[in-house]
Order: C-alpha cells, then structure tokens, then sequence
C-alpha cells in the first residue's frame, strides 16, 4: 500500500527565522585590551575533538581572566582515541591567535627559557559562562571542496547520526539489535575499564530518551517530517554498527545518503579519527538543516554555532522528556485509531514508534501530522538558555543548566539594533 503525504513548502522544510536575533561579539567602550603578561599558561585537552574543543574556549577565558599568555594548546594522543593530531592538524593556528589578539595573547610554544621552569598544575572543570564564543575556526580552506560538492547538489541534511558501536555499547541502547549483538556490547561495556556504569536497563534507558534513534527511525522520522525520497543527506559519523543491515533500513526511506570522499582521499585521515570529526563538524555546521540523532558533546557544539551564525535550521527530534524548558505533547491512547493531543507534557517519538511497531499506529498523514506539530518548537529558533532546575544546588545546579556552546543566548545574541 502507497501512502500519500502532504507535500510541504520548501520553506518549511528548509528555512528558518531568526526573529531579527544576531550574533553581537563587539566589545563595548569599556572592554581593556590585554596586557602585556610575563606569565604563561599551558593547556593539555583531553577527551574526543568536542570535548578538546570546549575545554580550549574555556581556556581562553581563564587566561584572559589570570592575564596570562596562553601557549597553544597541545591536544590528548593517550586516551581512547590513540590519535597523534595537533592543533595545526585540526584548527587553523595563524587564524586562532589572529582572532584573539584583542583578547589573549596566544604564543605558539613557551619560550626555551621557561621550558624546564617549575609550573603551577591545576585540573580544570569544563564549564564556563564566558562570553566569547568566536574563537576556534576549524581548518576550512583544505576541505572546502568538499563543502562545495555537497552544495552543487542542492539542499541537504547532515544527520549526526550516534549508531557507532562505542555509543550503542557506553549506554546501554541494544532496542532492535539481536541477542548475540546485545551481549556483544555488554562485553565491551563489562571490559572497558573508564566506563564505569556496568549493568545497564536498556529498556529503561530507551524510555528515558537516553538512546540513539536507530536508522530506520531516522528514516520514519524524516519522512513523516516532509522530506522527500530525494533528500541529500550526509552522514557525520562514525562506522554505524551493524553496517548496512540497518543503515539499508535509512536508504530504503532516502537512497541519497552522501559518501563525502573517495577512498583515496580519505586515506590521510587513518588513524586521526579527532580530523575525520572536524570535517564532520565543518559539514554540519555549513549544512542546510542538522539533526542530530542523539544528544552529546558534537551535537550541543553545533546547534550552539548555527544559533550564533544566525540560527540555521537544527532540527533536534523529541525522543522523551528532556528539559521542562520545552513545548511537550501528550499521548493518550484511546483507541487503536484515536491519540489526544495535549501541548503541556510528554513522551515524544519514542511512544509514537512504539505504537507504530503495535500496529496502533501507520506511517502516513496521521504521523506526520502529529510529528510535525511536535516539533514545531524544536528546529533552532531564537530562544534563551534555559537556567538550572529549580531546587538544585553546587555543581549539580551546574550540571542541570544548559551549556552556554549550546546556546549563546543572551549573551553573544542580540535583537537587530540592540547590543
């Protein structure tokens, strides 16, 4: 059976309104350049390219505060990802200090003198509600190329699509894989010793909207959402675990997933898995519409730097209750044929799939429609950053506030004519 959808506009599918809502880093009349400083600051980053990434703009804004000058930050080889990367390799250095140079001053390695000087060591938390946010520019010159090859396209997706087998295995998320896969990455979970949670409901972790959409839920999402058969979409990720046994469930849905590069030219990125992420960042960063399958590091930098370069359509799918900030909807199973709507609280994708699989639901108008109207205030539209929960307190009030990387707003954010 054929189901006819609704054709929606293109504006729709791919435009996205700031609101008169700007980016605004201009300093006011009262901001003091650096001083000259006689003390350095080193940086060592650890953790994946987004982790690195926000550690270094956290950086910049201590060093800034200590008046220090900051040596370029060197970048982790040791840890999970066994890449040997530097900051070159990465981000553009000239284009960093050049940046910056109101702001910090930035060398690009310690004077021999101090080389074997004592140092003061401290371990840093990465949060920070320093408001510049201008600062890293990843190497853009050496990939636009590939950028443009996209673009001669026509529109298209990037979908951060978090189906790796290290994602899957770290939380838990074994909805739709086979016994033999599931234990598969109990195993790994049980043998990686920095992942400390071991025994994991994947049920109860699915239903709390901690887990990835798998590919074929991507695909019903996307489609229900009006995006064609046609729709370009390119993949920023790594290898999806299971291969094309579920990434053939996405294509059945878009055939037009984008392999960005050859082989060839993908080569010189082997074993530096923190480049191959910056080119994905790069991507979806330029992209028409990103929609990240999962939350994480990557996809809060992202969504963070389309707000600030004018609030580019992100298109976050609502898997669960998440953050009382949101418009919700709730779904109230009346009949195999009948859901009430209500726009206060809810669950979100993850029911709406679970009664498609109980046959209580069909893809078609009727999902769409509910799909469309669910996220219709969660595609990257102007809106301040949501405070801490109420009642929490210390770090974890900390932890419970929105990410400044995540949302610039208010302060890097301005409406046309004020600042």
């Amino acid at each position: 059976m054929i189901m006819y959808l609704k054709k929606v506009p293109n504006e729709q599918l791919w435009g996205s309104n700031a609101y008169g809502y700007h980016a605004c880093v201009t300093p006011t009349h009262r901001y003091i350049a650096p001083i000259e400083s006689d003390h350095y600051m080193t940086v060592r980053s650890n953790g994946g390219l987004n982790q690195m990434r926000t550690g270094i703009c956290d950086m910049i804004a201590v060093a800034r505060l200590v008046n220090a000058t900051l040596v370029i930050p060197q970048l982790d080889k040791r840890s999970f990802w066994q890449d040997t990367s530097t900051f070159k390799d990465i981000f553009n250095e000239p284009g960093f200090i050049k940046a910056l140079e109101g702001d910090v001053h930035i060398v690009s390695d310690l004077p021999e003198s101090l080389q074997s000087a004592p140092r003061a060591r401290k371990h840093f938390t990465s949060w920070s509600g320093a408001s510049y946010y201008e600062d890293v520019k990843e190497l853009w010159k050496d990939h636009k190329k590939l950028v443009e090859r996209l673009k001669s396209r026509g529109k298209f997706i990037a979908l951060h699509l978090r189906y790796e087998k290290d994602m899957l295995a770290f939380t838990g998320c074994t909805y739709g894989l086979s016994k033999s896969e599931a234990d598969e990455l109990r195993i790994m979970r049980e043998k990686t010793s920095h992942w400390k949670l071991k025994d994991i409901n994947s049920t109860e972790q699915r239903s709390g909207g901690n887990c990835p959409l798998t590919p074929h839920e991507v695909g019903m999402f996307l489609r229900a959402m009006g995006y064609t058969k046609s729709t370009w979409i390119y993949i920023a990720a790594g290898e999806i675990y299971g291969g094309d046994k579920y990434i053939s469930k996405l294509r059945s849905y878009f055939p037009n997933l984008e392999v960005l590069a050859t082989k060839e030219e993908l080569q010189k990125f082997k074993n530096h898995a923190s480049q191959v992420a910056a080119l994905d960042y790069i991507i979806s960063v330029e992209s028409d519409v990103f929609i990240p399958s999962h939350s994480g590091n990557m996809a809060r930098a992202v969504e963070g730097h389309r707000r600030f370069l004018g609030h580019r359509k992100t298109l976050t799918p609502d898997r669960t209750l998440t953050h009382p900030g949101y418009t919700r909807i709730n779904w109230t199973h009346l009949t195999a044929s009948w859901i009430l709507l209500d726009a206060t609280t809810g669950r979100g994708l993850v029911e709406l799939f679970g009664l498609l699989e109980k046959g209580e639901l069909m893809e078609g108008p009727k999902l769409s429609s509910l799909v469309t109207k669910m996220h219709k205030y969660r595609q990257g539209a102007p809106r301040k950053r949501y405070a801490s929960l109420p009642g929490s307190k210390g770090r974890a009030r900390l932890r419970t506030e929105e990410s400044f990387y995540e949302n610039p707003f208010p302060e890097c954010i301005c409406l046309t004519g004020k600042h």
